[in-house]
């Protein structure tokens, strides 16, 4: 017990007095330092006295499309542990090809009562959708927090990077490189944060390069937010003649990379990729990635302060807080290099 004892105090940077009266339930330590001790007891593995275990003050839902790209774990560790903070248990629902649906799935979750759901790049982001499904949520007094995706037509808390901004970062970076003919390759265009990534491309585009819309339109390529679409999208790009492509994720980026191997061409020196998103691992990847990275931290904390208002009964502005993503230069850009542009 006391090398136990000293390997926490040396975790939470405290005394082992310190440690015991935590691990006894003692009063006079700060919540600060209660806090320090007990993160320490996670990180070494140790199980918490069942006396300081946390009361689930209820369960909150999670949506997500999926789990294969990387960045939807990301952001439902930190929701999370976000929710786990808070006292609330973490439910994650996730849609699957030929399984459940968003709605089928937060029926289920409404069944067993939770106190909110947080949908994840949902149907709120599909134009096309039927919006009234999240006001019968709303009539069910069910709260809930909408995350990538904005529509004027619902009354609720949205959290979403700025896609405008995401591209006009990328394409200011490769047009410094020399870049004139850079590609944008995407998912379909009823998502919300595609046609936001659309219009910072092209107005990117106008500024730096002084290309009209109607002319950068050639350069999109919309395909699906896989590896294969991504492959599929700069195969097409490629053929344009372009020299560069920014991607709207980053498994999309390890497609178009795919793509430009399969050609016999070299990433960097015969064309550039950009990602987006940041997931974990992608700077270890070969080239490792130039990324536009997601503030996921951000995001998820705020999407459960949002939800945590809202069932608290105070809720937050039904409006969208918009997120400022961050360039991050690896080693998959580089200066434009010579190519000819095919004859169409």
């Amino acid at each position: 017990m006391t090398a136990r004892l000293a390997d926490i105090a040396a975790q939470a940077g405290v005394s082992e007095a310190t440690v015991s009266r935590v691990l006894n339930g003692k009063p006079g330590v700060a919540a600060a330092t209660r806090e320090s001790v007990l993160a320490a007891l996670d990180v070494l593995g140790y199980e918490r006295p069942v006396r300081l275990r946390q009361r689930s003050a209820g369960l909150v839902g999670l949506i997500t499309p999926e789990l294969d790209n990387p960045i939807f774990p990301a952001l439902a560790q930190v929701i999370g542990q976000a929710l786990t903070r808070q006292g609330y248990t973490p439910v994650l629902a996730t849609q699957t090809p030929g399984g459940s649906t968003e709605d089928e799935l937060t029926e289920m979750l409404v069944d067993r009562g939770v106190s909110g759901i947080i949908f994840v790049s949902g149907l709120h982001a599909d134009t096309t959708a039927d919006m009234q499904r999240y006001d019968q949520l709303r009539a069910k007094g069910v709260p809930y927090v909408l995350v990538n995706g904005f529509s004027p037509k619902v009354q609720a808390p949205f959290v979403s990077p700025d896609d405008r901004a995401a591209m006009q970062l990328a394409v200011t970076h490769l047009a410094s490189l020399g870049h004139t003919r850079i590609g944008l390759a995407l998912g379909p265009r009823r998502f919300v944060p595609v046609l936001r990534k659309i219009e910072g491309f092209q107005l990117a585009m106008e500024e730096r390069l002084g290309l009209s819309p109607e002319a950068s339109q050639e350069l999109i390529q919309h395909s699906l937010y896989t590896l294969e679409g991504g492959q599929a999208a700069a195969a097409a790009l490629i053929a344009k003649g372009c020299t560069a492509i920014a991607c709207a994720s980053d498994m999309m980026a390890l497609g178009a990379i795919r793509a430009a191997r399969q050609q016999g061409l070299h990433v960097p020196k015969d064309i550039s990729v950009v990602g987006f998103d940041d997931s974990p691992l992608i700077a270890f990847t070969d080239p490792p990635l130039t990324t536009i990275r997601q503030p996921v931290q951000a995001m998820g904390q705020a999407s459960v302060r949002a939800l945590l208002e809202e069932i608290g009964g105070t809720p937050a502005p039904h409006s969208e807080f918009v997120f400022m993503p961050e360039l991050v230069v690896r080693g998959s850009t580089a200066s434009a290099a010579k190519r000819t542009v095919p004859i169409q």
